[in-house]
């Protein structure tokens, strides 16, 4: 580890302390022998975070604090209370045979040495990851010696020794509740699940994770832990524990299997009692590249044209779940560099982004999408996106931006591509304003993959001949789910794209001006390549990777018939 020197002199350096600060902590220092991060943050020149983050730093190794991390019970199973209150290490998570450790000396060799024998798998690496001293014995002391599993910590609430509602005491780990709720959380995490529901009936609360996009029922509680369960939310999300007759909106943090997750919470009351849903935001899989988004090959290279026009404005619709603000991330991020200025007014900001200045929108203080997009002007942008065209001014404040040489990005809701037309028109928007500044529209929807572990072969019957133009003498194999033990007994695991992507040429911005018919726009794309969602979702089914029936759940295929 580096000298109190060191440490001091890069704080210095880094504008956290001032010389005179780092004097007092050195005299300090000399006086007790006390560590001089120590002694920086008893003063409160300094938080730990900021020391952690130096040190980290300096010393080569990622640092993070473990006050929001909810460990991986496995990994805890792997390593010893005796073994980590000896080393004071704590594990946080286990993945890919790969165990992440928490350390304050993350350099100790001989520890890692010691830790791998421990082990007693070879093939288990370890990394370190540098956390104070003090965080990592309350870390041991909190996880150490509870029932970890759902199972195991329902059996010690139904004896009915703990307070199902009290969290507050100076080990809150041991509670159940709060374990409880914690390895719910991570669960969902762990099952890929965008979405919790936390929803009281009558005589019991049903508890369903959102996987895929499809709600799914995980398990039923006794009603006697929905009072507990409410707390443990509540607290965790700072909203008001006293109110319980109007709706609440909160968020947190957690680091769960060594991620960083945040939770938008919303809860609303219902006959019987107040609903909780946790929208669950992964930030490492929030920012997906574009080649990676499961695009097919046409709308990939349609989309790719759209981003090289330097100045106009796309438009990416559909409903909510349809994976506009990822689409539109992955356009971000493929955009992302130094040379260009990239600003987004988002309500609320979902995913942070490097070099990227995101702006939360604040109705409340009069900070909406239209007054958020005059300001960002003044930013010196290149390219800009809106999170949401909900009236004629945002719409026209939009266009506007596009005009003046910018790049603008934003979502609409609408059904498909060319229903964005005459919702656009509808909202008060002119042809002449349109004309010439629209790049282009998206319409998507997400449908689920087949499981490649179990999905079964099967020959089409005539009706889906008929929807898929397969001819009755040819061979053709479609494929149905399943279900096993890999995909958790669904038979679809993951999510692909079936977009339409509607470019605008200079034929169709003469076309649109002249007041075309949205029929007569369609056909003129139809002329230039252009393919519907439904021939899309028919184009994957072909490929194997999904089946008609999840096609027809997300995309109307009657037009087909």
């Amino acid at each position: 580890m580096q000298t109190p020197l060191r440490l001091g002199e890069r704080l210095v350096e880094e504008g956290y302390i001032s010389r005179d600060q780092l004097n007092i902590a050195l005299t300090e220092n000399k006086r007790t022998g006390q560590k001089l991060g120590e002694i920086l943050v008893s003063l409160g020149f300094v938080s730990v975070e900021v020391v952690r983050e130096v040190v980290g730093s300096y010393v080569g190794y990622a640092s993070m604090s473990l006050k929001e991390v909810v460990p991986d019970p496995k990994a805890i199973s792997l390593v010893s209370e005796t073994f980590a209150h000896n080393y004071q290490l704590m594990p946080i998570s286990v993945k890919d045979q790969v165990l992440k450790v928490a350390m304050s000396n993350p350099g100790d060799i001989m520890v890692l040495d010691k830790l791998r024998r421990h082990l007693q798998n070879p093939n288990i690496q370890v990394q370190p990851v540098l956390v104070v001293e003090s965080e990592i014995q309350n870390a041991i002391d909190s996880y150490y010696g509870y029932e970890l599993s759902i199972e195991g910590i329902l059996k010690e609430l139904e004896t009915g020794k703990a307070d199902l509602a009290s969290i507050s005491v100076d080990n809150e780990y041991s509670q159940p509740m709060v374990r409880l709720v914690d390895n719910l959380l991570t669960d969902a995490v762990k099952r890929n699940a965008s979405d919790i529901h936390f929803e009281p009936e009558e005589d019991y609360i049903r508890i369903r994770y959102r996987i895929d996009g499809v709600l799914q029922e995980i398990r039923l509680l006794h009603k006697m832990f929905w009072s507990g369960l409410v707390v443990r939310l509540k607290v965790m999300s700072d909203l008001d524990l006293t109110e319980q007759r109007i709706p609440q909106d909160g968020r947190m943090t957690l680091i769960v299997h060594g991620r960083r997750i945040d939770f938008r919470v919303s809860s609303l009351p219902c006959t019987h009692g107040e609903n909780f849903v946790l929208r669950i935001l992964d930030r490492e899989k929030g920012i997906v590249p574009l080649d990676k988004l499961g695009l097919d090959k046409d709308s990939y290279d349609e989309l790719k044209l759209m981003m090289a026009r330097p100045t106009g404005i796309m438009l990416v619709t559909g409903p909510t779940g349809s994976g506009k603000t990822t689409t539109l991330y992955s356009i971000l991020n493929e955009l992302n560099d130094i040379g260009v200025n990239i600003m987004t007014l988002e309500d609320p900001v979902e995913y942070p982004m490097s070099l990227i200045r995101q702006t939360p929108v604040n109705e409340e203080i009069g900070m909406g999408f239209a007054a958020g997009i005059k300001a960002l002007l003044r930013q010196d942008p290149d390219v800009i996106l809106i999170g949401e065209i909900r009236d004629a001014e945002t719409a026209e404040m939009a266009i506007r931006a596009a005009m003046t040489g910018h790049q603008v990005f934003a979502t609409l809701h609408t059904n498909s591509a060319i229903g964005a037309i005459p919702r656009l028109l509808d909202i008060g928007v002119s042809r002449s304003i349109m004309a010439g500044n629209l790049i282009g529209i998206v319409a998507q929807r997400l449908a689920r993959k087949l499981c490649e572990h179990c999905k079964t072969p099967y020959e089409p019957e005539e009706f889906e001949r008929h929807l898929l133009s397969i001819d009755k003498e040819e061979n053709y194999q479609l494929f149905k789910a399943k279900g096993c033990s890999k995909c958790n007994g669904v038979g679809y695991k993951g999510r692909l794209a079936v977009l339409e992507t509607l470019r605008f040429t200079s034929e169709m911005d003469d076309l649109f001006l002249e007041g075309a018919s949205q029929h007569a726009l369609l056909e003129k794309a139809i002329e230039n390549g252009f393919s519907t969602m439904s021939q899309s979702g028919i184009r994957w089914v072909k490929q194997g990777k999904t089946t008609l029936e999840e096609i027809s759940r997300v995309v109307n295929l009657t037009e087909l018939l």
